[in-house]
């Protein structure tokens, strides 16, 4: 036996002639016989060409099929390279914004720290030099009154009273006048 496998074709079959016995077979059934054989081998060969076509555009299409798979893969794969790569990128901005927003309100507290620092040294050097200037000024008015006292008290009264005091009826008169001359804020110091 070889391992060529045998091959007929419908014309193979069509033409095959077969030698004539005495006791042979009818000759028209056998050559009808022969035309059905090869008309359903021609039939057999024309569809398996036929199915040979659909396999090879079917198996042109899968090719295509699994490219597109493959690229469809490549272009997931791609996007969510990107996503992670992206998602990675906006944490690290996020948290380099927080960052520099933290650094940023640091230095804004440590501004106002400062600020308030100034402002409360300034607040009490302010009352320090108020109580200087009251105390000062406290002592200067005392200092007038004692002067005018003692000026009251060597000059002898043109009213004829005793040195120091004013007489009565002119009392009046030099108090209402002394506090129209005097500031406002001469008496509020002298009456504290």
């Amino acid at each position: 036996m070889t391992d060529d496998p045998f091959r007929l074709t419908p014309l193979d079959v069509r033409k095959q002639e077969f030698r004539t016995t005495m006791r042979g077979f009818d000759r028209a059934e056998v050559d009808d016989f022969r035309i059905r054989v090869g008309d359903e081998l021609e039939r057999v060969v024309r569809e398996r060409i036929a199915l040979e076509e659909k396999v090879k555009i079917q198996e042109e299409q899968l090719a295509t099929f699994r490219e597109r798979e493959r690229a469809m893969n490549d272009a997931l794969v791609a996007a969510q390279q990107l996503r992670a790569e992206t998602r990675e990128q906006a944490e690290r901005e996020a948290q380099m914004i927080v960052r520099e927003a933290a650094a940023e309100a640091e230095r804004l507290v440590d501004r106002a720290r400062r600020e308030i620092e100034r402002l409360e040294a300034s607040a009490e050097n302010l009352a320090r030099q108020h109580h200087a200037y009251l105390a000062a000024l406290r002592s200067l008015v005392e200092r007038q009154k004692a002067e005018l006292d003692a000026l009251a008290d060597a000059q002898p009264s043109p009213f004829g009273k005793v040195a120091g005091t004013i007489a009565p009826a002119a009392a009046p008169d030099v108090q209402r006048e002394a506090r129209k001359s005097s500031p406002k804020w001469i008496k509020s110091i002298v009456e504290e």
